[in-house]
């Protein structure tokens, strides 16, 4: 058995596929590219296929991160080759390569992402520089999410305006990933200010904690 990671894209009208079909369609291009895909024991098996991080609805992104399972080895570039065949459009493969298939689960290895986000709202930069350093010198920020509260704050890594003249502004973030504690660009934005529904927002990096030594 063998585990492989793909990175890849995910764009155009797949932005507005959620997680649990972007598992379906995962699982229907493996197939088609005929696959020897490793399935889970029990009574409903179910491929083995792990996302790194769900991508909320209407997000596209330059770098996302997949494993899967096969049952026998087989050379990279022909799987690379049988799944480009099969693959919908919005998604192309960046990279892929075989990983130690002991190692934990792909989603609790991200650490921190990163963001572009085109603002498509009439705003005043030095307005929205006061912002964001009021943003960031806060000690916290309570917010709600589902019923509970939570501090926005230690969520944000960093963040930064990119202003030209005659282009739409970009606010670049870093996001921390944690289970249960995962940083929202539309959280953000709201904090900012700003209208979360009137921006463009790009996933542009997953990073990945250090490797740490399987127990034996």
């Amino acid at each position: 058995m063998i585990r492989i990671r793909i990175t890849h894209t995910k764009t155009g009208a797949l932005r507005y596929t959620g997680n649990l079909d972007m598992q379906k369609v995962w699982e229907r291009t493996f197939r088609r590219a005929r696959l020897p895909l490793a399935y889970s024991q029990g009574f409903h098996p179910q491929p083995r296929i792990n996302q790194a991080c769900p991508l909320p609805l209407g997000f596209s992104s330059t770098v996302e991160l997949l494993d899967f399972w096969l049952n026998e080895p087989m050379p990279l570039q022909d799987i690379r080759s049988a799944i480009e065949l099969a693959l919908p459009g919005g998604v192309s493969i960046h990279k892929i390569e075989e990983v130690d298939q002991h190692a934990p689960a792909l989603q609790t290895q991200v650490d921190t992402s990163e963001y572009i986000i085109i603002l498509r709202q009439d705003v005043n930069p030095l307005e929205l520089e006061a912002r964001v350093t009021e943003v960031l010198s806060a000690s916290s920020l309570p917010r709600e999410r589902r019923g509970k509260m939570y501090d926005l704050r230690p969520l944000i890594m960093a963040m930064r305006i990119v202003s030209n003249p005659d282009l739409p502004i970009l606010l670049h973030l870093t996001l921390t990933v944690r289970e249960g504690a995962t940083g929202r660009p539309e959280e953000v934005l709201s904090a900012l200010g700003l209208d979360p529904y009137k921006t463009s927002i790009e996933r542009t990096q997953l990073h990945l904690k250090p490797s740490q030594p399987l127990n034996s």
